[in-house]
């Protein structure tokens, strides 16, 4: 277009009484409100279906006087007082935050992430990573952490799948109408909209800044879709992990760089930075520019940004971590070098990737955190030894990355139709308390019945949503009448039936399950015991193989063996993932172990009653318990790719056929009392432990609190901490060679022990110019395997400092039964230190 259109909403008139629909409207709390959502359906629930439950754009679209002529009725205006009463008990309620902290209350958590998956009518999300910022400000409204979203509008959203005849992925970009959308722009001091400049080579480009109120969270979004932009510029924020190299540095620029300068702008001043995986660790460059253009040194500022931030990574997969060359991040940050006070070879030292010989951003993100964790306990060994090049001299289960399990967000992703079923037979309070387990050991008492016929109710309703698809992408594609009309036959709901839906990546292996295709017919074919499966999932525009294999379960479905038995749902979406995790009899999950970071569409399935099938990786391995689903294969990993890829096919099908199958189809009166006992144990164990309340609540405990002390620690009196421990480590950097371990002496060496006997350890060290007080000497022994058996650590007791610089220490070591290995170590310490490798010096003693 080439001319300016000023565009607003224009909302139909509301009755007094009615005067706060349009606040619910633009707050994303009724995306968890069946109630709420209903609200906006009544009046034409064609239109609310048509517009994608979007209330802000059913509303706008609604015929003259249909709101009216709703809200008439007594019913709907119950209703309303009903809905917004609860909103209000919600929004000004007493919160576990402010009771728990409430010398904390104002302090800001601010919470970058590229993407958020709040709701399908926002579609700025790709996948898990997405969905998971969603559920995490969800989780932090309802418990009152005040947290702030940052992430960006992206004018075209992720893609529209479609799939054509010959079973290609097209991806088309829908032109997103912002007026139309449960967003608010953000304006400044003077009533006008909000504008953040962002520096880029030879020009300046100027972010809007949108605010989606999440309950109590609001998420601030930037779109660089504005007339005082150039054409190129404003679709910087047009896709969602598109473009080129130019395009993604440049993207991430805007969200680090400019989602700081916003929250500046906006008056926010976060006491916690949380960086939600690498995309917005330019972030730590603008702060550490704010800094060095205050005064403050470069590497005292440096100090003063980690001590403050927490960096989440979520995926071991190369491809999943943003590399730039460095002609390109000098094209883009040569101009910023002075004012970050370093130079060329100094900027590119904070991401420096020397492997891949690029600019690496999980690594930057990594090396400026006080804190980094891993999204499930596998996660963390996975990325402790992705990281171990950078600690040589430290065992790779003491690489300071913690763990903290994903979950899922109960409110939203539970059926309404569990919910009441709950409602009736669960203690009250398990709405707001979904990580007590005592609630969740109630389903015991749910009777059998009740269960299945509510679990045939979703399912009928969920493959009705599938047939639709299918028959709706049939006809766009101009298939044969014959081919349109045979939909109606399809997805049996008597018949066992597996899901899987999620990203088409190619190690979560989609076509595992069409590896032996003779196997594969006779499961799904058996003429009492048939299977039909539902693959759905869209593949990055850019990932070739990933399409391929999408293509490639196109035309294994139009094969006669599998025409009516396997099926493929276009446009997998948030809405498409209720109707599936909710619906289906099996959840699948055969990714290539250990790289599933966690995985959270498995916890929606089971928090719906739908048993999990999957390898033990990501969160599976702490779930799977033998009673509360199925796992395939052992927790084993591979060298070789094939090998594995084999040995896990082989394990699928004889899963299925010897437990699976049997178990669904197994019935007592019609009811299969084996599949409901482990319906019933996955609701005992799963939705308690992994749900973002408690994930939220232990980011909360274990990092954003102890980051709040840290950073006031900091930065008091004019960094002086700061300084403090740039200073120590420049110190132990220039003088830890001199550190050694002379000798160590066991008593009672030679002879024979028993478990309980206790030696005497004793070890003589030299530490030169550095202080005894400034290190700590350990006893460090295994037990079991001398390479991967349990690590241990005993603190040895310094005993006499000699002369010279050498110091003698002693520690009892009280012998386990089994073999044991052991030695002695010299670390550095210090009280400001966040962990015990915060700086990874150490000398290990030499053979004794």
């Amino acid at each position: 277009m080439s001319f300016y259109l000023r565009t607003m909403a224009v909302w139909p008139p509301l009755p007094a009484d009615l005067a706060r629909l349009r606040e619910l409207a633009y707050n994303l709390w009724w995306t968890w409100q069946p109630a709420a959502r209903e609200l906006f359906a009544r009046p034409d629930p064609g239109l609310w279906e048509a517009v994608g439950h979007n209330p802000v754009a059913a509303i706008l679209r609604l015929a003259p006087g249909a709101l009216l002529a709703t809200a008439a009725t007594p019913e709907y205006r119950e209703l309303y007082g009903r809905v917004m009463a609860a909103f209000d008990r919600y929004m000004t309620g007493p919160t576990w935050f402010e009771q728990r902290h409430p010398d904390r209350r104002g302090r800001v958590v601010a919470y970058f992430s590229a993407e958020f998956g709040l709701h399908e009518c926002l579609p700025i999300y790709s996948g898990g990573l997405g969905l998971l910022a969603g559920d995490h400000c969800k989780a932090a409204s309802d418990l009152g952490l005040p947290l702030v979203g940052v992430g960006i509008l992206y004018k075209h959203g992720y893609f529209t799948q479609e799939i054509d005849r010959e079973g290609r992925q097209e991806a088309a970009y829908p032109h997103l109408n912002f007026a139309e959308m449960p967003i608010i722009p953000v304006t400044d001091t003077g009533g006008q909209e909000l504008l953040v400049p962002v520096e880029l080579p030879g020009r300046t480009v100027h972010l809007r800044v949108w605010r989606a109120q999440v309950g109590r969270v609001p998420v601030y979004l930037l779109d660089a879709d504005t007339p005082k932009n150039r054409p190129e510029d404003r679709l910087l924020t047009g896709q969602l992990y598109g473009g080129d190299q130019e395009t993604r540095i440049a993207q991430e620029m805007l969200l680090g760089i400019g989602g700081v300068r916003a929250l500046r702008a906006m008056g926010v001043c976060p006491s916690v930075w949380h960086i939600n995986e690498g995309h917005a660790a330019f972030s730590l460059v603008e702060r550490l520019r704010e800094l060095v253009q205050q005064g403050v040194a470069v590497d005292t500022a440096l100090e003063a940004i980690r001590s403050c931030t927490l960096f989440t990574t979520h995926t071991p997969v190369p491809a999943g971590h943003d590399v730039f060359a460095p002609e390109l991040v000098d094209g883009y940050f040569g101009r910023l070098y002075t004012q970050l006070g370093l130079n060329r070879e100094t900027f590119l030292q904070l991401g420096w990737d020397q492997a891949r010989g690029g600019f690496n951003m999980t690594l930057l993100a990594f090396r400026y955190s006080s804190f980094t964790n891993a999204v499930s306990r596998l996660h963390r060994t996975t990325t402790r030894r992705m990281l171990a090049h950078l600690y040589p001299d430290i065992p790779v289960e003491e690489i300071p990355v913690d763990a903290v399990t994903n979950g899922v967000h109960t409110a939203t992703w539970l059926a309404p139709e569990w919910a009441g079923l709950f409602d009736r037979h669960l203690a009250p309070g398990w709405r707001e308390e979904p990580e007590d387990f005592s609630h969740w050991e109630q389903v015991a008492t749910v009777p059998d019945p009740e269960i299945w016929e509510t679990h045939c109710r979703l399912k009928a309703k969920a493959l009705r949503f599938v047939r639709e698809r299918i028959r709706d992408q049939r006809l766009r594609n101009h298939e044969p009448p014959a081919r349109v009309a045979e939909v109606e036959g399809y997805l049996n709901p008597e018949v066992l039936t597996i899901g899987f839906a999620r990203r088409f990546a190619t190690y979560k292996r989609a076509t595992l399950l069409l590896r032996d295709l003779e196997r594969l017919s006779r499961l799904v074919n058996n003429p009492d015991r048939p299977v039909q499966i539902v693959f759905a999932g869209k593949a990055h525009p850019a990932d070739r193989p990933g399409q391929e294999m999408i293509r490639h379960i196109h035309e294994i479905i139009n094969r006669e063996p599998f025409r009516s038995r396997i099926f493929f749902l276009e446009n997998y979406d948030m809405n498409a993932a209720r109707y599936l995790t909710q619906g289906v009899d099996v959840w699948l999950n055969t990714p290539r172990r250990p790289l599933e970071a966690s995985g959270t569409s498995g916890q929606k399935a089971a928090l719906n009653g739908v048993v999990n099938c999957s390898i033990l990786d990501g969160w599976w391995p702490e779930a799977y318990d033998g009673s509360n689903g199925f796992a395939i294969g052992s927790d084993r990993d591979y060298e070789d790719e094939e090998a594995q890829d084999e040995h896990d096919a082989t394990a699928l099908y004889a899963l299925l056929e010897e437990a699976v199958v049997p178990a669904y189809y197994e019935r007592t009166g019609g009811i299969p009392l084996r599949w409901v006992a482990l319906m019933k144990g996955a609701w005992q164990t799963i939705p308690p432990r992994f749900n973002t309340g408690r994930m939220v609540r232990e980011y909360t405990e274990r990092f954003y609190l102890p980051l709040m002390e840290r950073g006031e620690h900091f930065a008091a009196q004019n960094y002086a901490a700061a300084h403090r421990v740039q200073a120590y480590r420049r110190f132990m950097l220039q003088n830890w060679q001199h550190v050694k371990v002379l000798a160590v002496e066991v008593n009672g060496a030679g002879r024979e022990f028993q478990a309980g006997d206790v030696l005497t350890v004793v070890a003589t060290v030299y530490l030169g110019p550095v202080w005894h007080r400034d290190v700590a000497v350990e006893l460090v022994y295994r037990t079991g395997d001398p390479d991967t058996g349990p690590l241990h650590t005993l603190p040895m007791v310094l005993q006499q400092a000699g002369t010279a610089g050498t110091y003698e220490y002693a520690a009892p070591f009280t012998l386990p039964q089994g073999v044991v290995s052991f030695t002695v170590r010299v670390r550095v310490v210090s009280p400001d230190f966040a962990h015990t490798f915060d700086l990874p010096l150490v000398t290990w003693a030499p053979e004794f």
